[in-house]
């Protein structure tokens, strides 16, 4: 007669036999171990390429500000890279606001947003009390100026890499270890903390601007830089809601593409009608 086979479980002694206890559980600790410790080399490995991001944001910022590398092919350039860094690190097209299936409601967003920006400013032009605001020497331009640099200057030079880089891809590396209010707070500061250079172009080159400090004495530029760094912060929080909301990064563009170009297509036309 054939003899029973045998389990392979190893029975648990009971405590009365003068024996201690064994958990079955713990046959499979060493396999538990093994998936925490790959677990947090991923999350380390995710925490890394995030802080590379940052760091890669900032020699990008040195260069163009303080360098005087060409933003025109600098901006493209960056962009691609992140975006390519981003998708080897395994971030899905969803994940940075670019997915197809969210194009048309964040086109829809950014629209909107490019219309109530176009009539806020329209108000301020068409009032003298807030004309004044627009007369902004930079934007005194030619028509093929005003238009060359709201549709190719600005876009390319300056929309297309900063929200590529936050509103796309930091915004997928950190979502990936951050809740949702940390992902919109973490890059909205650092998109505050991208405009300081240009924040201390202003204090010392933009007559206005100066003119407006001036009181502040020693005080004045760094009044300039955190003002800027805060109001431009607020905008990060603005746009990456837009974002979050349509769940594209057309949305955001919108937005950036509106208080930028469209600010400097009614600055000519505030500057035609102050003549």
């Amino acid at each position: 007669m054939n003899s029973p086979a045998v389990s392979p479980v190893v029975a648990v002694a009971s405590p009365t036999d003068g024996i201690p206890m064994v958990s079955v559980a713990t046959a499979h600790d060493p396999v538990r171990r093994r998936r925490l410790a790959l677990i947090a080399r991923g999350r380390r490995a995710r925490m890394a390429a995030t802080v590379v991001v940052v760091f890669a944001l900032a020699g990008v910022n040195v260069a163009n500000h303080v360098l005087g590398w060409d933003t025109m092919w600098l901006g493209p350039l960056g962009a691609v890279a992140l975006l390519g860094f981003a998708r080897w690190q395994g971030l899905s097209w969803h994940q940075l606001g670019l997915a197809r299936h969210t194009h048309a409601r964040g086109i829809r967003w950014g629209l909107g947003v490019i219309a109530v920006v176009g009539l806020v400013y329209l108000v301020g032009i068409l009032l003298p009390s807030t004309r004044t605001a627009f007369l902004d020497v930079r934007y005194h331009l030619p028509p093929a100026g005003a238009l060359l640099t709201a549709f190719v200057m600005i876009p390319v030079g300056t929309i297309l890499l900063e929200e590529v880089a936050f509103r796309s891809v930091l915004w997928g590396f950190l979502s990936r270890h951050a809740r949702m209010w940390q992902v919109l707070a973490g890059s909205s500061l650092l998109f505050g903390l991208w405009h300081v250079f240009p924040a201390m172009a202003s204090a010392t080159g933009n007559e206005a601007i100066g003119s407006a400090v001036a009181g502040l004495g020693p005080f004045a530029k760094a009044a300039v830089v955190g003002g800027t760094v805060l109001f431009t912060a607020l905008g990060g929080v603005l746009a990456g809601e837009l974002r979050r909301r349509s769940g594209s990064l057309f949305a955001s563009v919108g937005m950036h593409w509106a208080t930028n170009s469209l600010g400097v297509l009614f600055g000519v036309l505030a500057w035609r009608l102050a003549a």
